[in-house]
C-alpha cells in the first residue's frame, strides 16, 4: 500500500506533463503540392546521374524496395550501389497517377509512374509509394517502394 501511496504523485505528474511534452514537439503537415515537389526533387536528382545526390534524399534508416532489384536497400551505401546501376540507363520519371495522404510529420505519395530510359530508349511502367518523414529540418524519404506494373 505504501508503494502505491508514493508512486501515485509521480504517476499523476507524468500524466499531467504529457500534453506539455507533446506541445513542445513540432508537427509539420505536408501539402499535396509539397509531396509532388519532393517527387520532382527526387526525379531531378536521378537526372543528375549522381547516386550520392539521390541517396541524400533518403533518411539514414530508410527502406528502399527498388524497381529492378530483388534486394531491399537498408543502408545509404546499399542505396548508392543500387542507384549507381540504375542511373547508368539515364532514367527520368513521370507521374501518371498520384494519391496523397499526410499526418503529423509524415506524408505519402503513391500511384503509377513511367520511367523513360534515355540510354536504351526503353519505357517502363511501375507502381510506386514514397513515404516522407519530417526530420525537424526537411522532408526525407523514409520508405520507397517501386515495382514493375503487372500486365493485365
Amino acid at each position: 500500500m505504501k508503494i502505491a501511496y508514493y508512486c501515485l504523485p509521480l504517476a499523476l505528474f507524468s500524466i499531467t506533463t504529457l500534453p506539455l511534452q507533446a506541445a513542445a514537439q513540432s508537427c509539420q503537415q505536408a501539402t499535396k503540392q509539397q509531396a509532388l515537389d519532393l517527387f520532382e526533387q527526387w526525379n531531378d536528382s536521378l537526372k543528375s546521374g549522381d547516386p550520392q545526390q539521390v541517396a541524400r534524399l533518403y533518411q539514414e534508416d530508410a527502406l528502399l524496395l527498388p524497381t529492378v532489384s530483388k534486394k531491399p536497400r537498408l543502408t545509404e551505401q546499399e542505396r548508392v550501389d543500387y542507384f549507381s546501376q540504375f542511373l547508368a540507363d539515364k532514367p527520368s520519371g513521370k507521374l501518371d497517377t498520384h494519391y496523397f495522404d499526410a499526418a503529423c510529420n509524415t506524408a505519402t505519395l503513391a500511384g503509377l509512374y513511367t520511367f523513360d530510359f534515355a540510354a536504351t530508349g526503353k519505357q517502363v511502367a511501375a507502381r510506386y509509394s514514397f513515404t516522407y518523414r519530417w526530420d525537424g529540418q526537411q522532408w526525407l524519404i523514409s520508405h520507397h517502394h517501386s515495382s514493375l506494373l503487372p500486365s493485365g
